[in-house]
């Protein structure tokens, strides 16, 4: 009687998870590829079966396995074994927990079986994908006062683990500013918003390079000061000084004198040679804003005049005269 051959599994299956099974030897990662944050600690997990009649006496970790070629034990390895810790056993679990990890250890990681036969070494490969990413916070160079902005805290790749992010401002936390989403959007944008922006993971110590937002706004708070003290009398100048709050700062400044419809002088200094309040206007490309006026009064010249005249039996009289004009 024949027996008819069942036909061949699909190659599928015989490959499993990543080809790392077979002849009763196997090894799962869970997941197979890996992002995580710079300076952070990474878990793989790992499960492993092995043939009947082996008993396992050694299990390691190696990196970067090479067919042929001798596998080196993580543990050993000055690079790694204050870092790595092997959280599996000698049964079934295999994972690892690696800490503080850099761009350095951007490797495959891969399990490795010994078992007390003479062909009882299995290595699971492919392994585990480690990429080791920073934060950048994306955002524009400036926004103008009142618009909406939106800043982005990104990474070369998508992190594993679920991500909670955490904005700061010149180093502060934005508590208010906690959640899944790695946009921050700042509504209706003041002057204070203005500032050096960071971002972070929740419960982890790394934190971005700072991006600076710059807020633009047209001049505020346009005043005018007087240089100088002491009366000003006529036929001097006294000098006007205008300054103002604005981002970009003003670029051009104008002087006008009350009850007057045409500017009087231009400048963020002005000369004034006549009685009379003035006030300054401040531009910038977002607006302008004129100040308060003030006022300038100039007084007459101080002159004194002695006169000689003839007094009683031939003395001299100096009469005193106070001119002021």
């Amino acid at each position: 009687m024949s027996v008819r051959m069942a036909p061949p599994l699909p190659l599928i299956f015989l490959i499993m998870i990543h080809g790392v099974s077979g002849a009763g030897w196997g090894v799962s990662y869970s997941p197979s590829h890996i992002c995580a944050l710079k300076n952070s600690s990474v878990i793989m997990s790992c499960t492993y079966t092995y043939p009947t009649g082996h008993q396992i006496m050694k299990v390691f970790w190696t990196k970067n396995n090479v067919k042929g070629e001798e596998s080196l034990d993580l543990s050993e390895d000055p690079e790694y074994s204050q870092r790595l810790q092997y959280l599996g056993d000698t049964q079934q679990n295999c994972s690892i927990r690696l800490s503080h990890v850099t761009q350095k250890d951007e490797h495959m990681y891969c399990f490795r079986l010994i078992s007390d036969k003479p062909d009882g070494k299995w290595t699971g490969y492919p392994g585990v994908t480690l990429t080791v990413t920073d934060l950048q916070v994306e955002a524009p160079e400036r926004v103008t006062e009142g618009h909406n902005v939106s800043l982005t805290c990104n990474s070369s790749c998508t992190l594993t683990d679920r991500a909670t992010f955490i904005w700061y401002r010149n180093s502060q936390p934005l508590t208010e500013r906690r959640d899944g989403n790695n946009q921050l959007l700042l509504q209706s944008v003041r002057r204070e918003d203005a500032g050096r922006y960071s971002c972070a993971l929740h419960g982890h110590s790394y934190i971005s390079p700072a991006a600076r937002l710059s807020v633009t706004y047209p001049p505020k708070n346009v005043s005018v000061s007087i240089n100088g003290s002491g009366e000003i009398v006529e036929g001097d100048s006294v000098t006007l000084s205008c300054s103002s709050d604005a981002n970009p700062p003003a670029l051009s400044f104008s002087w006008f004198k009350e009850n007057q419809s045409s500017a009087v002088g231009s400048g963020q200094s002005f000369s004034a040679l006549q009685s009379g309040r003035f006030y300054c206007e401040a531009h910038n490309q977002h607006g302008s804003q004129r100040s308060d006026a003030v006022t300038v009064t100039f007084k007459g010249r101080l002159v004194i005049l002695y006169i000689s005249v003839g007094g009683v039996c031939g003395a001299a009289v100096i009469i005193t005269i106070l001119l002021i004009w």
